[in-house]
């Protein structure tokens, strides 16, 4: 990706290396913990969820002082020119609508964070919180997104902040919130199938502003639609179930499959046209 010389963005906020309060609710520890919790929200809308209650502690309290940052920060560099970016590209489209985009905020962290979601470890990999509309990342999952499912490559980084900042959009147009509200009184598995529907949305979403980013300032290079295709694949819940426990269950889905992340992403891509993302009134997601 042609990224270095792009605007850096003033709304991440890097918490790398500063403790965090014990207090409250915590993610389990344990490798089989870690390795379900990543699993099974990876891309997540809400991680507040099963961020409430029961976890164990996280362990004695910290010191006070902050931890020393990486020297050479091109992950924090790469981070904040793709926030700039998603912020320039839905800052137009929303204008266009006669509407105001407000920029989300990123967090960084090392190891566990505080949100108005609860308190989350590293372990829950990237998510958004809709009750204080920012992004949660550790820079370490973009190790795991190529070492565990096999998805390197900028561009592949890039899709998972464009999709985390899709569930941003979702939450200022209230799709989130009505999402929310209809996952109350339904049974676990139309719950599910909400949450497919609104994790594929915030795909196309993605698609959409790499579009119009790629249109207005040629930012892919040969390749690079190609990267983040396969890290829409990988974190496909039907590759994913498969590798952990060798069978599909696809009424237990709450990101979709494969290439129902694919094809979502695909169609933002290839039309820029934010109507084409209504994944809900889609007959099939």
């Amino acid at each position: 990706m042609r990224w270095t010389t792009g605007r850096r963005s003033e709304n991440v906020e890097d918490r790398r290396g500063f403790p965090v309060s014990r207090g409250g609710a915590v993610v389990g520890g344990g490798v089989g913990m870690v390795v379900l919790v990543l699993l099974a929200l990876f891309l997540g809308v809400d991680p507040s969820v099963i961020l409430q209650g029961g976890g164990p502690s996280l362990g004695p309290a910290p010191s006070s002082e902050r931890a020393p940052l990486p020297a050479d920060d091109r992950g924090r560099e790469f981070v904040s020119v793709m926030l700039a970016d998603t912020e320039d590209t839905w800052t137009e489209l929303f204008r266009r609508s006669n509407r105001v985009y407000p920029q989300p905020k990123l967090v960084l962290f090392s190891d566990a964070v505080e949100s108005a979601c609860g308190l989350a470890q590293s372990a829950v990999g990237p998510f958004y919180c809709p009750g204080d509309q920012k992004l949660y990342l550790d820079l370490s999952f973009f190790r795991d997104l190529r070492d565990r499912f096999g998805a390197s490559g900028d561009f592949a980084q890039a899709y998972v902040i464009a999709h985390e900042v899709g569930h941003h959009v979702q939450t200022v147009l209230g799709i989130s919130q009505q999402v929310m509200e209809a996952r109350r009184g339904a049974s676990r598995v139309e719950a599910n199938a909400l949450s497919v529907r609104q994790e594929l949305q915030a795909d196309c979403l993605a698609g959409i502003w790499a579009h119009h980013a790629q249109r207005t300032r040629q930012i892919l290079e040969e390749g690079d639609i190609e990267e983040g295709l396969n890290a829409a694949a990988a974190i496909g819940d039907d590759r994913i179930q498969r590798q952990s426990r060798g069978y599909v269950s696809p009424e237990s889905f709450t990101h979709g499959s494969s290439a129902q992340r694919v094809r979502w992403f695909k169609r933002g891509l290839q039309s820029g046209d934010i109507a084409q993302c209504d994944t809900f009134r889609a007959p099939e997601p």
